[in-house]
């Protein structure tokens, strides 16, 4: 289904053309003065130096074939040559209708699917969700359900944190603690238990204690690194102690995304690429994309027109040991061999701009990274308490996600109190929803990029650009339509034209939508969704005061408003899903 400002412009673009015109001159925008017009056309004015006429005489010559034009109720020359048009109620309906027997709400799928591939979350295991994790997930999940809400074939990977120092340390600790465990004891040879030597509460309990002590003791952390190198070897005990390690913090780390309501096609961490490491550096060097540097294998990925130091890709250590960046590469050469994708986006903090751009760099240097396939680094900002610094605990700690969701559930809960209907359990439900919406629209209304204040107040308050607000009027469309259809109702599927300027503003924000999830997708800016919805549930709740929808007494004309609500609530809830945000049926 064409959008309706392309469908607009179309006719626009056929006039210039007629006239000797570039059609790219034809081109319509929303008018950034509705009281004015609904769309404008300022093509005439670029038009001028190309075809040394006055723009007023360029628009002239356009105006006249577009008064001929049955969509348009009115068009006029505003300025220098601005061409202001309105369109015809009855060629909006038409559209709305469309919109409203549509499945995807005008919103047609990509006619080329492309795989793309989206790692987002990059939790370490041993450890928990903190709330330096939280706008990785909701970002990267929005990204994905857009992406395949447009039609392509999307693949989350969660990236974990799985090989490396960490669970050295984490081994080492576990040894000072049960030095007696068949893991340690290298002539063991009987069978490990299934079940693991800790649980998750005493494994998160673990690592930070092995970190702490790393950090002032270089005993402990020659002990660590001793570790890390004979798990990387294979030593058997040790790999099996790292499998316990993994399967207690995925089950875990499931259990918190989940309470974000994102979900992962991939449990995938840096220890799936580690068996493509060894091969990956043998074509780095069999190809001469190598050279040493002090002792370190390296890949120069500098060109002649950087602005700024960009510094060597760092392929191996001098004692012939991986890091962190041999891994993301090996990652991409594992993707590309067993997806074969298009593009590859990494939601991550943006400090890590310069990394992604050396393992990008290397990546298409080498050509591990084919022409076609695009690799993308979307960075985000830093969320923020009121003091302008990273949220943190009163006590000046890095908070737990499940603390932060809890706290902000409990915001929700009380406000809930108000509604005496609702009672304990499902108040409870209703919270947990309305408190995850606060949380991640709180968070996606802003640019990723950019950082923000976590205001929980604002957030969670059901009045203004809040993500409860917007449920709010979800639910309270949702209440319509249940007392209509309690009373009985019969109606036609068909929407009248608009009866009033504030019904009419109603349907071009309505039209909006495919426009609307095709720009997000194209800038990967889940914001413009939020500015969307926000936009949308304010058009509707002004129509709502206006009109007494219940008690209109105007069959034909309550019946076009039903349809016309529901409509408004299948967009919202669908905007909000792209998002992440779940709907309750009442608040």
């Amino acid at each position: 289904m064409k959008m309706l400002i392309k469908k607009i412009s179309n006719i626009v673009e056929d006039q210039f053309e007629q006239f000797g015109y570039d059609r790219e001159y034809g081109t319509i925008t929303i008018s950034n003065r509705p009281d004015l017009c609904q769309f404008q056309c300022n093509g005439a004015l670029s038009a001028a130096k190309q075809y040394k006429k006055a723009p007023v005489q360029i628009a002239n010559e356009i105006l006249e074939e577009l008064k001929k034009i049955e969509a348009f109720q009115d068009v006029s020359i505003a300025g220098p040559g601005f061409i202001n048009i309105n369109i015809e109620d009855r060629f909006l309906t038409e559209y709305i209708n469309e919109m409203y027997n549509n499945k995807k709400l005008g919103c047609d799928e990509v006619p080329n699917p492309k795989t793309i591939i989206i790692d987002y979350g990059g939790a370490n295991v041993a450890k928990p969700l903190h709330v330096g994790h939280l706008r990785s997930a909701i970002i990267g999940e929005s990204l994905k359900r857009i992406s395949k809400f447009m039609g392509h074939n999307v693949i989350g990977d969660v990236h974990l944190g799985d090989w490396g120092l960490q669970i050295g340390m984490v081994i080492s600790e576990l040894r000072r603690r049960n030095p007696d465990l068949p893991y340690f004891d290298e002539s063991f040879q009987g069978d490990y238990s299934k079940e693991a030597p800790f649980t998750i509460d005493e494994l998160e309990e673990i690592y930070p204690t092995a970190s702490k002590l790393a950090k002032t003791d270089s005993v402990a952390m020659e002990e660590s690194k001793k570790a890390t190198s004979e798990l990387q070897k294979g030593r058997r005990g040790y790999v099996e102690l790292w499998k316990h390690i993994l399967n207690v913090s995925v089950a875990d780390l499931k259990k918190g995304y989940g309470n974000l309501n994102v979900h992962f096609d991939l449990w995938k961490g840096e220890s799936d690429s580690q068996k493509y490491v060894d091969g990956m550096v043998k074509y780095l060097k069999d190809n001469n994309y190598t050279s040493e540097s002090e002792g370190l294998l390296i890949v120069d990925v500098a060109k002649e027109a950087d602005t700024h130091i960009i510094p060597p890709f760092i392929v191996l250590k001098s004692d012939g040991a991986s890091l962190y960046s041999t891994t993301d590469l090996a990652t991409i050469w594992e993707r590309v061999e067993e997806y074969a994708p298009d593009q590859i986006i990494y939601v991550v903090d943006k400090r890590q701009d310069l990394h992604f751009e050396q393992v990008f760099r290397c990546a298409k240097k080498t050509k591990i990274a084919g022409e076609a396939l695009k690799l993308e680094f979307i960075g985000f900002g830093t969320m923020n308490g009121k003091d302008g610094k990273p949220f943190k605990t009163r006590e000046g700690g890095v908070m737990r996600l499940q603390d932060l969701i809890q706290i902000i559930k409990d915001a929700v809960k009380d406000k809930l109190q108000e509604n005496k209907s609702i009672d304990f359990v499902e108040a409870d439900e209703i919270a947990r929803k309305v408190g995850l919406s606060a949380l991640k629209y709180g968070d996606l209304s802003n640019q990723a990029t950019k950082d923000y204040v976590f205001d929980i107040e604002r957030f969670s308050s059901f009045e203004g650009n809040t993500g409860p607000y917007i449920l709010y009027t979800v639910v309270r469309i949702k209440s319509i339509l249940r007392r209509i259809t309690e009373e009985g109702f019969q109606y036609s599927n068909k929407i009248n034209t608009p009866y009033s300027n504030v019904e009419r503003s109603l349907f071009l924000k309505l039209s909006k939508f495919n426009e609307v999830v095709e720009l997000s997708f194209k800038d990967k800016a889940p914001n413009k969704i939020c500015d969307y919805v926000y936009d949308l549930a304010s058009t509707f709740n002004r129509f709502y005061h206006d009109n007494k929808i219940i008690a209109e007494e105007n069959i034909d004309k309550k019946a076009s408003w039903i349809n016309l609500i529901s409509l408004t609530m299948r967009v919202l809830e669908t905007g909000l899903d792209l998002l992440g945000i779940e709907t309750p049926e009442r608040m």
